[in-house]
């Protein structure tokens, strides 16, 4: 690679080239990384500070506030930076980090989406075993398998990259190094590259989302005949993940399963689920999520008891 490969950086082209466009999307998107990471680091010290919050849902719904604290955090700060920089060069090695940690994570969330599809699927139709099944260690057991998975795609993913020769041009039509802007700077012939990233990329998206469909269809089969209370309870707690997992996996799909076709929507599409997703998350779980609600004013109060006296 070291012998095919000239190119020392990249230039990441952004979402606008208009100097004033720039400015306001910086102001934009600052506004929503503080919110991310407000809003993520309060739900993980909530959950932690709150016992009655100590149950598996709640501790999947953490791991999913780190990884969404981490996961704009790869292509943020540098978007950011380039906003109001005229340099906006990223160098080979930084270009090919921020491919394999941003993949990490968002592979990592795209499997923890779906165990915790398969966590509501049991308390929800399996109410009785749902203690024995969800164990301490059969949960802690499931978050390190997702964050195996992502490893083990990541790798694979940066892999893909690295055997390709990029010998100009260096200019990548994006925001962030993405594999398919980059596979188009490639020297040589990417077909087969890009059939086995719809391999690796688009069928864990596609078969992930296809899981989470078919459960949640066993969730709304099981609850048809309980009462209307029963019926609310149940959806109420599988709205705000059925939400958060349309948004993330909506434009994962449309991107990933035809890396041979990019449109020029392809880098607004993907400030969904790299900048906006991140940042919903908590405000989904927490506007509609009553116990996260009556939590955080449990510890907002006792907080404030402390100061008083």
């Amino acid at each position: 690679m070291g012998n095919e490969t000239t190119i020392e950086d990249f230039v990441l082209l952004g979402l606008s080239r208009n100097h004033n466009v720039q400015i306001m999307l910086f102001f934009i998107f600052i506004l929503f990384y503080i919110a991310t990471l407000f809003g993520n680091v309060l739900i993980m010290v909530t959950v932690n500070a709150d016992s009655s919050l100590h149950s598996p849902m709640y501790f999947f719904l953490s791991n999913l506030s780190f990884i969404d604290l981490c996961y704009p955090s790869v292509t943020t700060p540098k978007m950011l930076v380039n906003l109001l920089s005229k340099d906006e060069t990223i160098s080979f090695n930084g270009c090919i980090a921020q491919i394999f940690f941003f993949h990490l994570f968002a592979c990592a969330e795209i499997f923890l989406l779906t165990v915790m599809a398969f966590d509501r699927y049991i308390a929800i139709c399996n109410p009785l075993r749902y203690a024995s099944i969800m164990s301490r260690t059969t949960c802690i057991l499931l978050v390190f398998s997702c964050w195996a998975g992502g490893a083990v795609h990541s790798i694979v993913q940066t892999w893909l990259m690295m055997t390709l020769p990029f010998c100009g041009p260096n200019e990548v039509d994006h925001f962030f190094c993405d594999i398919l802007p980059l596979l188009k700077l490639a020297c040589n012939d990417t077909y087969i590259t890009g059939v086995l990233i719809v391999s690796n990329s688009g069928l864990i998206s596609l078969v992930c989302f296809i899981l989470l469909l078919v459960s949640y269809i066993c969730i709304l089969h099981s609850v048809r005949h309980r009462s209307a209370e029963g019926k609310h309870k149940a959806l109420s707690t599988c709205a705000a993940h059925l939400t958060v997992v349309t948004i993330f996996f909506g434009p994962c799909i449309f991107i990933y399963t035809r890396p041979s076709t990019t449109f020029p929507l392809d880098k607004s599409i993907s400030v969904f689920y790299a900048i906006m997703t991140p940042m919903l998350n908590p405000l989904i779980y927490t506007l509609r999520n009553t116990e996260v609600k009556s939590a955080m004013k449990r510890i907002l109060s006792r907080k404030m008891s402390v100061q008083k006296t």
